[in-house]
C-alpha cells in the first residue's frame, strides 16, 4: 500500500466512531522522521543523495475532506482517495505525473505480495528433520493500551498521554527465549476536536470498502493468528485495548523496531533517544538479527548459539567486554502533530490532477488500469 496511507490507516483506524455522514472539513499535519539506525543510516547515504539527505526534514500536509473524498496534499506530492470511484490517485508534483489505482489493484497487489513472502518462506524454511527446533516455536499477537495520567499542551490544546504497544511475539518453549518485532506509539489525547469525527468515519469506510483489517499494519496478523491456539482470544482482545484509547490524538510519537526480551520497545516520553552529537548507539542489525532469527525459524533457525570468538569483543587488556548486550533496537521514529482544524467550505480543486500533469503507470506490483 501507499505509504502514506500505511501510517495514516494505522493512526487514524485505531480510533473509530459510530458511523455519520462526511461533509467539509480541512486540518494539517507536520510529520517528521526524529530518529532510530535507518535515520542514522540514510543521513549516511545522504553525502551521495541529496533526496536522502532530507529524509529527517519536517513535511507539512494538509488534509482536505469533503463527502466522500478526501486529499492528502504537501509541496512534493498529493494523495486523493475517492471512496465513490474507489481509487487512489498519487501526483508527483515534481513530475508533474499521477497514477490512479483502483482499490481492487491494490487488494490484488497485498495479495500477490502476500503469496510470494509464502513463497519465498516456504523455500527457505528448512525440513523439520534438519531443524527440530522450529516445532517449539510458539507465535503470539499482543496490544496493550494505557493511560499514564500525564499531561501536556500540544498545539495550544490540553492533552493526555496515552501508549499504546503492538507486538508480533515468538517464544522458544524449551529455552524459553523471546523475540519481537514492535511498536510503540506514544499518543497525546485531547477529549474532542470538532468535525473530527468526520476524518475517522472517512477512514473506517475506506477499511471496509478494502475488506482486509490488516491495512495499514504491514502485516497479515489475522492469518498469522489463526495458525495459532488462542488466536480468537487475542483478537478479543487487542478490540477490548482499543477502547481504552479516548479522544483526538493531536500529537504521536512512533517508534518501529525489534526486541529480544519480550518487553515492548520503550515510548518517547520514557526513554528520549540520545541527541545525534552523542557517541552512536549500538548496531541495530546484530540485534534485529538475533530478533528475526528467534522469531521466525525460516530465517535462520531459532535459538542458535553466537560464535564463541565472533561476537564478543575485546579491550584494551585483552579481556572479554563485560557490557550487556542491548535487549532493543529502534529502527525508525516518527513523530506527528496535528493541528489547525476548520469545518469551512472545502474547495473542490482540491481533489483534481493539476492540469498539464501526465498520468502514468502504477509501481511494479500493481496492475495497470
Amino acid at each position: 500500500m501507499l505509504p502514506r496511507l500505511q501510517y495514516t490507516i494505522l493512526s487514524l483506524g485505531l480510533l473509530l466512531p459510530a458511523t455519520l455522514h462526511a461533509s467539509d472539513y480541512t486540518y494539517q499535519q507536520t510529520t517528521q522522521i526524529t530518529g532510530g539506525s535507518l535515520l542514522k543510516m540514510m543521513k549516511t547515504v545522504g553525502v551521495f543523495s541529496s533526496q536522502a539527505r532530507h529524509i529527517g526534514d519536517p513535511v507539512v500536509s494538509t488534509i482536505y475532506l469533503k463527502d466522500n473524498r478526501l486529499a492528502n496534499v504537501s509541496a512534493d506530492s498529493i494523495e486523493i482517495i475517492d471512496l465513490d470511484k474507489e481509487t487512489v490517485t498519487h501526483v508527483d508534483v515534481a513530475k508533474k505525473t499521477y497514477t490512479v489505482t483502483t482499490f481492487a489493484q491494490m487488494k490484488q497487489a497485498m495479495e500477490n505480495a502476500r503469496a510470494q513472502m509464502q513463497q519465498q518462506a516456504a523455500k527457505q524454511q528448512p525440513q523439520p528433520a534438519a531443524n527440530p527446533d522450529a516445532q517449539n516455536v510458539k507465535m503470539s499477537f499482543d496490544v496493550k493500551v494505557r493511560n499514564t495520567g500525564a499531561q501536556k499542551e500540544v498545539s495550544g490544546l490540553s492533552s493526555s498521554e496515552a501508549i499504546m504497544t503492538l507486538m508480533m511475539n515468538a517464544t522458544d518453549t524449551k529455552s524459553q527465549q523471546s523475540g519481537s518485532m514492535a511498536i510503540t506509539n506514544d499518543m497525546w489525547m485531547v477529549p474532542s476536536v470538532p468535525g473530527y469525527d468526520q476524518v475517522r468515519d472517512f477512514y473506517k469506510r475506506f477499511a471496509v470498502k478494502m475488506s482486509d483489517a490488516s491495512i495499514g499494519l504491514g502485516f497479515d496478523f489475522s492469518k498469522m493468528l489463526s495458525q495459532n491456539p488462542g488466536a480468537g482470544q487475542a483478537l478479543n482482545d487487542m478490540a477490548g485495548e482499543m477502547q481504552k484509547l479516548k479522544g483526538v490524538p493531536i500529537m504521536q510519537v512512533m517508534r518501529m523496531g525489534t526486541t529480544v526480551n519480550g518487553q515492548p520497545l520503550p515510548a518517547a516520553s520514557e526513554a528520549p533517544l540520545p541527541a545525534d552529537a552523542s557517541p552512536a548507539a549500538p548496531s541495530s542489525g546484530q540485534i534485529a538479527k538475533s530478533a528475526m532469527g528467534s522469531m521466525l525459524p525460516h530465517f535462520g533457525g531459532f535459538g542458535k548459539k553466537k560464535s564463541d570468538s565472533s561476537d564478543h569483543s575485546a579491550d584494551q587488556d585483552g579481556n572479554s567486554s563485560a557490557q550487556a548486550q542491548p535487549t532493543s533496537a529502534i529502527l525508525m521514529e516518527t513523530q506527528i502533530t496535528t493541528s489547525n482544524f476548520s469545518s469551512a467550505p472545502v474547495d473542490p480543486s482540491h481533489f483534481e490532477v493539476p492540469a498539464g500533469y501526465k498520468q502514468v503507470q502504477p509501481p511494479t506490483g500493481v496492475a495497470p488500469n
